[in-house]
């Protein structure tokens, strides 16, 4: 019979508005802890209660990475210190992931430093959704719960009742991604093939595949400037669609994401609460996986697997 240790959830500063709701559903209060500051920044993390022999869950997405990092970092350390029995942090958008390997001469594999430091701080598991890449995962020598945003944002769609569905990615990388979105409907798959002048600049792009008379669903793991969504939905709009949307899992929305996608011919972006929203949007639709990921803490509590969490083709 196995036994269980206390379980306590804590939040790192910049994620309390998910942790919250993370623990209501879970059932429990969020632990108490105070990051202190000094005058030139250095943070100075503390537990406000014992987390001896405890199983602790620590939250925290990285953006914007150099402080939130860093904090989620000495967090794990003060756990171990303070005798811990398992430290796992929960980060619903792991920042970083975009530069999981060498795409040009002289460059750094960011996602794979960043697994080594994790490792190095003594975290025991990683739990986060959707992440950049799904290879990422064979970075950690350590065990790695990566959760789907299918779980909340296929009932969304499907409630919407749309007519000649087809499914979208806004570059040719994301084809899995979409093709796997695809299937919970039996829908085809389009493909925009963008080209880059540089980061967040686009030279070119067209549509692979037919759109005519189509209620496309673009689908990306993330939105940071908001440039290549509005550009593939003008396109696939010119291309004859009925409508276009968006669905991506983490809103980053820096620079002026909030005014292309209100500017865009989007009916709507559909995006999780992983990362907060730094101004209301009319039309961007926010859906919650606080109960996702509490589930998912309620199954690695009781050493069970999260599988059933998914939803099947």
């Amino acid at each position: 019979m196995a036994s269980y240790n206390p379980v306590k959830i804590f939040s790192g500063t910049q994620s309390t508005y998910l942790a919250e709701k993370i623990a209501h559903y879970y059932g429990k209060d969020l632990g108490g802890y105070t990051c202190r500051r000094f005058s030139d920044g250095e943070m100075s993390p503390s537990f406000e209660e014992s987390v001896r022999g405890c199983d602790v869950f620590l939250i925290q997405s990285t953006p914007p990475p150099g402080d939130n990092l860093m904090e989620l970092l000495l967090m794990v350390d003060a756990a171990r210190r303070a005798s811990a029995h398992y430290v796992t942090v929960v980060i619903p958008y792991f920042g970083y992931a975009r530069q999981d390997r060498k795409d040009k001469p002289r460059v750094s594999i960011a996602a794979k430093l960043v697994a080594n430091m994790l490792a190095a701080s003594g975290v025991d598991r990683l739990m986060t959704i959707d992440l950049h890449a799904g290879q990422i995962q064979g970075f950690f020598d350590f065990p790695v719960d990566h959760l789907e945003g299918t779980s909340v944002f296929v009932p969304y769609i499907r409630s919407l009742n749309l007519e000649n569905l087809v499914v979208a990615s806004p570059d040719v990388g994301g084809a899995n991604r979409a093709r796997t979105f695809a299937k919970h409907f039996n829908a085809d798959i389009v493909l925009c093939d963008k080209h880059r002048k540089r980061a967040n600049e686009i030279a070119s792009m067209q549509v692979i595949g037919d759109v005519e008379g189509a209620n496309v669903v673009l689908v990306d793991d993330l939105i940071d400037t908001g440039g290549t969504m509005a550009k593939a939905a003008q396109i696939i709009l010119d291309k004859g669609a009925l409508s276009v949307r968006a669905i991506c899992t983490h809103p980053i929305m820096s620079g002026r994401a909030h005014e292309n996608i209100a500017g865009s011919v989007l009916e709507e972006l559909v995006v999780a609460d992983t990362l907060p929203l730094k101004q209301s949007n009319e039309k961007i639709r926010v859906l919650s996986v606080a109960e996702l990921f509490a589930k998912a803490i309620g199954r690695i509590r009781d050493h069970e697997s999260i599988s059933s969490l998914f939803i099947k083709n």
